[in-house]
């Protein structure tokens, strides 16, 4: 018998989602409900994209039509759903009722609020989807200075991307070191020093207090007293799993919406998949969990019962002024750093206390020796 399939959500695992699900299953109904327009698109593109001279349309890969084509699907693009009924498997998107039999969250995540004063602290602009760029690529026309607020990984790569394409480019970071949660402390002032030479001016131990608008031009107010007077302001701070649709559904969540490992939640024919959907504690929104996740639903929503089970994993921080690459040890795993520094590289391992390598942190040149690592990882 055939069962339909309803996904909430239009981005890069919901899209992926389909796409592996359609492999199994060519003939069953599937809908997919987006807020936004539909448009598949590499989202891990937006930070790196500038500097390629991508305009939005050049990062679109296809439309909402193209799409339901392609997946054989009803895609409902601006629907906004808002209320999830579990007992009688329906949802309300638009005004309308819409019955499902098997439902999956792909919602995402969306970027945390700076919680600025002032009275320009709603023209603070984030970069979290394509819509997005569409905007930050326009403001970018009459722009000379870019202050970025966030040091992590997407901050990083932003910088180096604006400052590639001739931007100076001041970040404004909490941390100690930029990707400070991910890299030691060496290879955090290796990658000040490499941004520093592209332009890239780093305010690390210090948070944006304020920001107001002048003519043209905004001026934001730093924990310290310090005011930057710059064009445009960029928020890279980090993101928060989108949960409001779930918990009004009675569906459990923590940081993000709890998942077992076939990725259902507590509710029985509602899954969650991607940036929002929380298993073993962890929320990993990066690209390689997120397809192992959708090639593990699809089987299980085919009917073959599939357990997500991560390969190990490699993160690469686009930015090529000082190449990183990185494998996070386990969650919850107790390790110390052994690190050597090279003219031209740091290698930093994580290891037990047993001297099992349970992660590591290549820079510089190392980068390019990921394979031989991740090797001794997988045996």
């Amino acid at each position: 018998m055939q069962q339909s399939l309803t996904i909430i959500g239009s981005g890069m695992a919901a899209y992926t989602l389909a796409r592996e699900w359609r492999k199994r299953d060519t003939t069953s109904p599937l809908t997919i409900i987006t807020a936004d327009d539909g448009v598949s698109y590499s989202k891990p593109m937006l930070s790196a994209a500038f500097a390629q001279q991508k305009t939005p349309a050049m990062l679109a890969q296809a439309g909402a039509e193209q799409m339901a084509a392609q997946l054989q699907a009803n895609i409902l693009p601006h629907t906004q759903v808002t209320q999830i009924d579990v007992a009688q498997h329906s949802l309300q998107a638009n005004g309308q009722t819409i019955s499902w039999q098997r439902l999956v969250l792909a919602t995402g995540a969306d970027t945390l609020n700076p919680q600025l004063a002032g009275d320009a602290a709603g023209r603070v602009l984030s970069v979290n989807s394509l819509q997005d760029y569409t905007r930050f690529h326009e403001a970018l026309k009459n722009t000379r200075h870019i202050t970025l607020l966030g040091g992590g990984l997407i901050g990083c790569e932003f910088a180096n991307d604006l400052a590639a394409a001739g931007y100076p480019v001041t970040v404004v970071h909490a941390g100690n070191w930029p990707l400070e949660r991910m890299i030691p402390e060496v290879a955090g002032e290796q990658m000040v020093y490499a941004l520093s030479q592209l332009g890239v001016d780093y305010r690390l131990q210090r948070r944006a207090k304020s920001v107001h608008q002048h003519a043209n031009q905004f001026s934001i107010t730093l924990d310290n007293g310090e005011v930057i007077t710059t064009d445009l302001v960029v928020s890279a701070i980090g993101l928060k799993p989108r949960t409001a649709l779930a918990t009004t559904a009675g569906i459990a969540i923590n940081r993000g919406i709890l998942v077992d490992e076939h990725l259902r939640t507590n509710i029985p024919d509602i899954y969650a998949l991607g940036d929002g959907a929380e298993l073993n504690g962890q929320l990993l929104p990066f690209v390689q969990p997120l397809l192992t996740q959708a090639r593990a639903l699809a089987a299980t929503l085919a009917g073959d019962p599939t357990p997500v089970r991560y390969p190990v994993m490699p993160v690469i921080v686009k930015t090529p002024a000082y190449p990183v690459t990185l494998v996070t040890p386990p969650a919850n795993s107790e390790w110390q750093w052994h690190i050597d520094i090279q003219p031209n590289a740091i290698y930093a391992a994580q290891r037990d206390v047993d001297n099992r390598l349970l992660g590591f942190v290549l820079t510089g040149s190392a980068a390019a020796e990921r394979a031989g690592w991740l090797k001794q990882l997988n045996s």
